[in-house]
């Protein structure tokens, strides 16, 4: 794969960056029609459940953080397990790992409330004004874009494996004339757009604990799920202080836990203490890559929700003590993952900024695609099943219990410096977010490359042990040099790379610029 060259875009009094053009462009004609940046960023969000569901949907769980008025906002809207599933009960079904598809693996979806409460808090138009693109695209359609239609076939293929009544509507919704929608042709969603209007109109209480909210529990309950009406009912979303860390006069944010962006702040916290002269180095690429194995290694023993354990060591994980023994572990050569003893005690992604300071960083999910494979009848809400990652193993930091939120792979991020705001970044895709976070965040402070540039620039993903895998077009000579050094290099094509988008402002000029991700139908537009 080639990446095709694009550049910076500029903008003075707003801009939007995410996946996919349709969304980007609904997110600017907000801000243009009198919105700011948070409500720009909900209406690019909910376009994105209709314009490019192969990644998430009005089922999804969502994070953001807010810069306002001086302060960086954290809000967690991921939603628990439900309060009657257990590891007993999901091993009476037969299940030895939580599986990937069905009612066994879904979570309460926090995406619609994080709408809501986020134009309750901070924006200037009514829900039902910013969920307007969302409703018309897919009350009238839309034509398929080049990569949407590339992921959109391939999960087709995987869900037609799927047996069972409770899938049926999956095909109805995603593939109404027995196919994958291709490339160019039109894809409209009645039952989507009623429901964004209901949300719109209820300010997402119908999903909760309304007509909605009845619907989702009566299709759990009619499939055995155990999914209720209460447990929707009792979903709450938490407005927290974000994480951070110093990196060569900058501060890089992300939300704690239960979310993986410690990894990425814990990783760029090792590599913070070696130097870097060349980005296109073997010497470079090795100290990611093993920093990112000790940062992931640690975090996987540690994060879950806070909630239900006694055992979150986040200040340790990004302490310098932890930091100076991840790099006494580190050494020439690559190494697998050796576990630390602890101290005792396919995703959306979307950026804003308006012209008056107000900047987004938001990202939701459904977490393997299309989800669960569960759509609820008459509605087009795909469920998410973010629940697969809970453990079956009742020792386990992560164990499934009723009413817990999991491990969660998605983060948005934000970069300030001296106190003030740099712009929001992210890079969506399971596991690659925080690796993708540490090579986006050297790019631009260690190797001075613009938004674009820093997004353009061939990425690694440590896969597990000693395995990597690189992009098509990653530097041969590097990749031969790193499996010199007992990397086990695997070179595929760039689908699995993760898509970011960044906005970073000029503190002189006021001035945006964005860049947008190559590796999808990304587009970054500004005003």
């Amino acid at each position: 794969m080639n990446i095709v060259e694009r550049k910076v875009v500029y903008a003075k009094n707003g801009c939007v960056a995410t996946s996919q053009p349709l969304a980007a462009q609904a997110g600017l004609a907000i801000m243009r029609a009198g919105g700011n940046a948070v409500d720009a960023a909900v209406a690019t969000a909910a376009c994105l459940t209709v314009v490019e569901p192969t990644s998430n949907g009005i089922g999804s769980d969502a994070f953001a953080l807010v810069w306002t008025k001086g302060k960086l906002h954290g809000l967690n809207s991921s939603g628990c397990s439900p309060k009657n599933i257990s590891i007993e009960k999901a091993k009476a079904q037969g299940y030895d790992a939580m599986p990937v598809f069905g009612w066994t693996p879904v979570t309460v979806p926090g995406a619609p409330a994080a709408w809501a409460e986020l134009v309750r808090k901070f924006g200037r138009l009514s829900l039902a004004e910013i969920l307007k693109p969302a409703i018309d695209y897919a009350e009238q359609g839309f034509p398929i874009s080049p990569v949407l239609g590339y992921f959109w076939e391939r999960a087709f293929a995987a869900y037609s494996r799927l047996k069972g009544e409770e899938f049926e509507e999956w095909f109805k919704v995603f593939a109404p004339k027995g196919k994958a929608p291709k490339v160019g042709e039109m894809w409209r969603s009645q039952a989507h757009s009623d429901t964004l209007k209901e949300i719109a109109e209820t300010d997402a209480n119908s999903f909760y604990t309304g007509k909605l909210a009845e619907k989702i529990a009566n299709s759990s309950q009619k499939a055995g799920g155990f999914l209720s009406l209460d447990d929707l009912a009792n979903f709450s979303l938490d407005w927290v202080e974000p994480i951070d860390i110093e990196y060569r006069g900058y501060n890089v944010w992300e939300m704690p836990p239960n979310g993986q962006g410690i990894v990425a702040l814990a990783a760029l916290n090792i590599l913070r203490g070696y130097d870097f002269p060349a980005r296109e180095a073997a010497e470079t690429t090795h100290l990611q890559i093993e920093a990112l194995k000790q940062a992931f290694t640690a975090s996987k023993q540690i994060v879950t929700d806070p909630k239900h354990t006694n055992q979150i060591h986040a200040d340790w994980l990004l302490s310098e003590d932890f930091a100076k023994e991840a790099r006494a572990r580190i050494q020439k050569t690559a190494a697998a993952p050796i576990p630390f003893d602890l101290p005792a005690s396919g995703t959306v992604y979307l950026c804003t900024a308006d012209g008056d300071g107000n900047m987004v960083s938001y990202i939701q999910s459904n977490y393997m695609g299309f989800g669960s494979g569960v759509v609820i009848p008459d509605t087009g809400i795909a469920m998410q099943n973010r629940g697969h990652d809970f453990s079956l193993d009742p020792l386990h930091i992560n164990s499934l219990q009723g009413g817990k939120r999991t491990y969660h792979t998605i983060i948005p991020a934000f970069l300030t410096k001296s106190g003030q705001p740099v712009g929001p970044f992210g890079v969506m895709g399971g596991y690659m977010q925080p690796q993708g976070h540490v090579q986006v965040v050297m790019n631009t402070i260690d190797f001075a490359l613009n938004p674009q540039a820093a997004l353009d620039a061939p990425r690694f993903q440590w896969m597990n042990n000693l395995t990597v895998e690189v992009e098509d077009f990653f530097p041969a000579n590097i990749a031969d040099q790193l499996t010199s050094r007992g990397h086990d290099i695997k070179t595929t094509a760039s689908g699995g790379f993760g898509r970011g988008q960044i906005i970073w402002k000029d503190e002189q000029t006021g001035v945006l610029a964005a860049g947008t991700e190559p590796r999808t139908d990304g587009t970054a537009v500004g005003f």
